[in-house]
């Protein structure tokens, strides 16, 4: 139960940043060199999922990858 909800909430944290950086435009406070780094640690943690056969891992970390991976392309795409 404990680690279902810190999935949730973790997965879902970038949310509200994503749809705010989509309705705004607005990446000047969001470090590139972070994005670049969470992105790729993320990507990581979804292959070991795959690799592992862990549905947890590859759904959390599935989400999570698309949604910063859309605040990643704003910044690049609005620096």
């Amino acid at each position: 139960m404990i680690g279902t909800i810190a999935a949730v909430l973790t997965t879902t944290s970038f949310l509200p940043q994503a749809i705010k950086v989509i309705k705004t435009k607005d990446t000047k406070e969001i470090s590139l060199v972070m994005y670049l780094m969470n992105v790729t640690g993320i990507f990581l943690w979804f292959v070991y999922g795959i690799l592992i056969h862990d549905g947890a891992l590859i759904g959390a970390n599935g989400i999570t990858f698309v949604l910063s991976s859309i605040i990643l392309i704003c910044k690049l795409k609005y620096k």
